[in-house]
Protein backbone atom coordinates (compact mmCIF):
# COMPACT_ATOMS: atom_id res chain seq x y z
CA UNK A 1 0.00 0.00 0.00
CA UNK A 2 1.45 3.38 -0.98
CA UNK A 3 1.66 6.26 1.46
CA UNK A 4 0.08 9.62 0.82
CA UNK A 5 2.55 12.52 1.08
CA UNK A 6 0.98 13.61 4.38
CA UNK A 7 1.17 10.19 6.07
CA UNK A 8 4.79 10.38 7.32
CA UNK A 9 3.95 13.67 9.07
CA UNK A 10 1.08 12.27 11.12
CA UNK A 11 1.89 12.69 14.83
CA UNK A 12 1.67 9.39 16.72
CA UNK A 13 -0.49 9.63 19.84
CA UNK A 14 -0.37 7.56 23.01
CA UNK A 15 -3.88 6.28 22.37
CA UNK A 16 -5.72 5.90 19.08
CA UNK A 17 -8.33 8.35 17.88
CA UNK A 18 -11.17 5.89 17.48
CA UNK A 19 -13.55 7.93 15.35
CA UNK A 20 -12.35 9.73 12.23
CA UNK A 21 -12.49 13.51 12.48
CA UNK A 22 -13.77 15.55 9.54
CA UNK A 23 -12.40 19.10 9.48
CA UNK A 24 -13.52 21.66 6.92
CA UNK A 25 -11.32 24.70 6.24
CA UNK A 26 -12.89 27.46 4.17
CA UNK A 27 -10.60 28.87 1.46
CA UNK A 28 -11.29 31.30 -1.36
CA UNK A 29 -9.50 33.74 -3.68
CA UNK A 30 -7.76 36.26 -1.44
CA UNK A 31 -8.11 34.32 1.83
CA UNK A 32 -5.48 35.10 4.49
CA UNK A 33 -3.48 31.89 4.72
CA UNK A 34 -1.86 32.51 8.19
CA UNK A 35 -5.33 32.44 9.76
CA UNK A 36 -5.91 28.83 8.73
CA UNK A 37 -2.39 27.42 8.95
CA UNK A 38 -2.75 26.53 12.64
CA UNK A 39 -5.86 24.45 12.03
CA UNK A 40 -4.33 22.92 8.91
CA UNK A 41 -1.10 22.01 10.72
CA UNK A 42 -2.56 20.77 14.01
CA UNK A 43 -5.38 18.69 12.53
CA UNK A 44 -3.44 17.79 9.40
CA UNK A 45 -0.84 16.00 11.52
CA UNK A 46 -3.43 14.29 13.74
CA UNK A 47 -4.06 10.59 12.99
CA UNK A 48 -7.45 9.47 11.71
CA UNK A 49 -8.34 12.99 10.60
CA UNK A 50 -9.52 14.13 7.18
CA UNK A 51 -9.01 17.71 6.04
CA UNK A 52 -11.23 19.40 3.47
CA UNK A 53 -10.15 22.67 1.90
CA UNK A 54 -13.56 23.90 0.79
CA UNK A 55 -14.54 26.39 -1.92
CA UNK A 56 -17.06 26.66 -4.76
CA UNK A 57 -14.77 24.90 -7.23
CA UNK A 58 -11.32 23.34 -7.51
CA UNK A 59 -9.73 25.97 -9.73
CA UNK A 60 -6.35 27.32 -8.68
CA UNK A 61 -6.38 30.72 -6.99
CA UNK A 62 -4.11 33.02 -5.01
CA UNK A 63 -4.27 33.26 -1.25
CA UNK A 64 -2.63 36.02 0.78
CA UNK A 65 0.24 36.60 1.12
CA UNK A 66 1.31 35.09 -2.22
CA UNK A 67 0.07 31.56 -1.54
CA UNK A 68 -1.22 29.56 -4.49
CA UNK A 69 -4.08 27.31 -3.40
CA UNK A 70 -6.55 24.86 -4.83
CA UNK A 71 -9.51 23.55 -2.84
CA UNK A 72 -9.78 19.76 -2.64
CA UNK A 73 -13.52 19.81 -1.89
CA UNK A 74 -16.40 21.82 -3.35
CA UNK A 75 -19.38 23.05 -1.36
CA UNK A 76 -21.45 20.25 -2.91
CA UNK A 77 -18.86 17.58 -2.02
CA UNK A 78 -18.29 18.65 1.58
CA UNK A 79 -19.37 16.10 4.22
CA UNK A 80 -22.70 17.13 5.68
CA UNK A 81 -21.74 16.71 9.34
CA UNK A 82 -18.32 18.17 10.05
CA UNK A 83 -16.59 17.93 13.39
CA UNK A 84 -15.20 21.40 12.75
CA UNK A 85 -15.75 24.18 10.23
CA UNK A 86 -13.01 26.81 10.34
CA UNK A 87 -12.79 30.22 8.66
CA UNK A 88 -9.97 32.78 8.58
CA UNK A 89 -10.00 36.29 7.16
CA UNK A 90 -11.41 36.59 3.65
CA UNK A 91 -11.99 39.57 1.33
CA UNK A 92 -14.96 41.80 2.19
CA UNK A 93 -16.78 41.00 -1.06
CA UNK A 94 -16.70 37.27 -0.23
CA UNK A 95 -18.09 38.06 3.23
CA UNK A 96 -21.30 39.17 1.48
CA UNK A 97 -21.48 36.41 -1.14
CA UNK A 98 -24.91 34.76 -0.69
CA UNK A 99 -23.61 31.32 -1.71
CA UNK A 100 -20.79 31.56 0.82
CA UNK A 101 -23.07 32.71 3.63
CA UNK A 102 -25.57 29.95 2.85
CA UNK A 103 -22.80 27.33 3.01
CA UNK A 104 -21.36 28.67 6.28
CA UNK A 105 -24.81 28.92 7.87
CA UNK A 106 -25.85 25.41 6.84
CA UNK A 107 -22.62 23.50 7.46
CA UNK A 108 -21.56 25.58 10.44
CA UNK A 109 -25.01 25.16 11.95
CA UNK A 110 -24.60 21.39 11.85
CA UNK A 111 -20.90 21.13 12.77
CA UNK A 112 -19.85 20.04 16.25
CA UNK A 113 -17.63 23.12 16.40
CA UNK A 114 -17.21 26.28 14.36
CA UNK A 115 -14.14 28.48 14.62
CA UNK A 116 -13.12 31.84 13.26
CA UNK A 117 -9.74 33.56 13.34
CA UNK A 118 -9.35 37.30 12.79
CA UNK A 119 -12.05 38.53 10.37
CA UNK A 120 -13.15 34.91 10.02
CA UNK A 121 -15.13 35.56 13.20
CA UNK A 122 -17.02 38.28 11.33
CA UNK A 123 -17.83 35.75 8.59
CA UNK A 124 -19.39 33.47 11.19
CA UNK A 125 -21.37 36.47 12.37
CA UNK A 126 -22.46 37.37 8.83
CA UNK A 127 -23.85 33.83 8.49
CA UNK A 128 -25.89 34.34 11.66
CA UNK A 129 -23.80 32.01 13.83
CA UNK A 130 -22.72 34.49 16.52
CA UNK A 131 -26.04 35.95 17.69
CA UNK A 132 -25.98 35.84 21.47
CA UNK A 133 -22.41 34.48 21.64
CA UNK A 134 -19.26 36.00 23.09
CA UNK A 135 -16.52 36.31 20.48
CA UNK A 136 -13.24 37.99 19.63
CA UNK A 137 -11.32 39.00 16.51
CA UNK A 138 -8.32 41.21 15.70
CA UNK A 139 -8.17 44.51 17.56
CA UNK A 140 -8.73 46.59 14.43
CA UNK A 141 -12.27 45.23 14.00
CA UNK A 142 -13.16 44.10 17.51
CA UNK A 143 -16.06 46.51 17.98
CA UNK A 144 -17.62 45.33 14.70
CA UNK A 145 -18.62 42.00 16.28
CA UNK A 146 -21.62 43.82 17.76
CA UNK A 147 -23.04 44.30 14.25
CA UNK A 148 -23.57 40.54 14.14
CA UNK A 149 -25.29 40.20 17.50
CA UNK A 150 -22.16 38.96 19.26
CA UNK A 151 -20.73 40.24 22.54
CA UNK A 152 -17.19 41.55 21.81
CA UNK A 153 -14.86 39.98 24.36
CA UNK A 154 -11.18 40.85 24.82
CA UNK A 155 -9.17 37.63 25.02
CA UNK A 156 -6.69 35.68 22.93
CA UNK A 157 -9.24 32.89 22.44
CA UNK A 158 -12.93 33.09 23.30
CA UNK A 159 -14.99 29.92 23.61
CA UNK A 160 -18.76 30.11 24.04
CA UNK A 161 -20.84 27.02 23.45
CA UNK A 162 -19.49 25.36 20.33
CA UNK A 163 -18.25 28.67 18.87
CA UNK A 164 -14.57 29.49 19.30
CA UNK A 165 -12.82 32.59 17.98
CA UNK A 166 -9.41 34.20 18.21
CA UNK A 167 -7.19 36.95 16.91
CA UNK A 168 -4.99 36.44 13.83
CA UNK A 169 -1.97 34.26 13.04
CA UNK A 170 -0.80 32.65 16.32
CA UNK A 171 -4.43 32.57 17.42
CA UNK A 172 -4.94 29.95 14.72
CA UNK A 173 -2.59 27.60 16.60
CA UNK A 174 -3.90 28.47 20.06
CA UNK A 175 -7.46 27.87 18.95
CA UNK A 176 -6.57 24.66 17.09
CA UNK A 177 -4.85 23.07 20.07
CA UNK A 178 -7.79 23.91 22.31
CA UNK A 179 -10.10 22.26 19.78
CA UNK A 180 -8.00 19.09 19.80
CA UNK A 181 -8.62 18.94 23.53
CA UNK A 182 -12.36 19.43 23.07
CA UNK A 183 -12.65 16.82 20.32
CA UNK A 184 -10.24 14.06 21.40
CA UNK A 185 -9.07 14.98 24.90
CA UNK A 186 -6.56 17.21 26.66
CA UNK A 187 -3.91 14.49 26.91
CA UNK A 188 -3.67 14.27 23.12
CA UNK A 189 -3.75 18.06 22.92
CA UNK A 190 -0.70 18.23 25.20
CA UNK A 191 1.12 15.64 23.08
CA UNK A 192 0.43 17.51 19.85
CA UNK A 193 1.61 20.81 21.36
CA UNK A 194 4.87 19.16 22.43
CA UNK A 195 5.41 17.30 19.15
CA UNK A 196 5.08 20.63 17.31
CA UNK A 197 7.29 22.28 19.95
CA UNK A 198 4.76 25.09 20.03
CA UNK A 199 6.01 27.60 22.60
CA UNK A 200 6.03 31.09 21.01
CA UNK A 201 8.58 33.62 22.22
CA UNK A 202 7.99 36.81 20.17
CA UNK A 203 11.07 39.05 20.09
CA UNK A 204 9.37 42.42 20.59
CA UNK A 205 6.31 41.59 22.72
CA UNK A 206 4.22 44.18 20.89
CA UNK A 207 1.61 41.72 19.62
CA UNK A 208 -1.37 43.24 21.49
CA UNK A 209 -2.38 46.88 21.98
CA UNK A 210 -1.82 46.65 25.75
CA UNK A 211 1.74 45.46 25.08
CA UNK A 212 2.47 47.80 22.18
CA UNK A 213 1.27 50.96 23.88
CA UNK A 214 -0.98 53.75 22.57
CA UNK A 215 1.42 55.35 20.08
CA UNK A 216 2.28 52.19 18.16
CA UNK A 217 -1.33 50.98 18.39
CA UNK A 218 -2.56 54.25 16.86
CA UNK A 219 -0.14 53.82 13.95
CA UNK A 220 -1.32 50.24 13.41
CA UNK A 221 -4.98 51.28 13.43
CA UNK A 222 -4.32 54.10 10.98
CA UNK A 223 -2.41 51.82 8.61
CA UNK A 224 -5.36 49.43 8.26
CA UNK A 225 -8.12 52.04 8.51
CA UNK A 226 -9.17 51.73 4.83
CA UNK A 227 -9.79 47.98 5.16
CA UNK A 228 -11.40 48.41 8.57
CA UNK A 229 -13.90 50.90 7.18
CA UNK A 230 -14.80 48.55 4.33
CA UNK A 231 -15.51 45.72 6.77
CA UNK A 232 -17.49 48.17 8.92
CA UNK A 233 -19.77 48.87 5.95
CA UNK A 234 -20.13 45.12 5.43
CA UNK A 235 -21.07 44.77 9.10
CA UNK A 236 -23.63 47.55 8.99
CA UNK A 237 -25.33 45.94 5.99
CA UNK A 238 -25.24 42.58 7.78
CA UNK A 239 -26.81 44.11 10.89
CA UNK A 240 -29.74 45.30 8.80
CA UNK A 241 -30.06 41.95 7.06
CA UNK A 242 -29.87 40.03 10.35
CA UNK A 243 -32.16 42.56 12.08
CA UNK A 244 -29.64 43.23 14.82
CA UNK A 245 -30.82 46.06 17.05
Amino acid sequence: MSLRPSDPFKVPTSRPIEQKLHVGIFVCPGYFMPDVIGIQTVFGTLPNTELYLVWKNKDEFEGVPCFTTRANTTFAECPKNLDLLHIGAIPPNVMEDPEVLAFVAEYGGRAKWVSGVCAGALVLGAAGLLKGYRATTNFHMHDQLAYYGATPTKANVVEHGNRITSGPVSGSFDLALRLVGRLVGDDIGREVELQMEYAPEPPYRTGRPDLAGPELTAKALAALAPLTEITREVGLRAARRLEIR
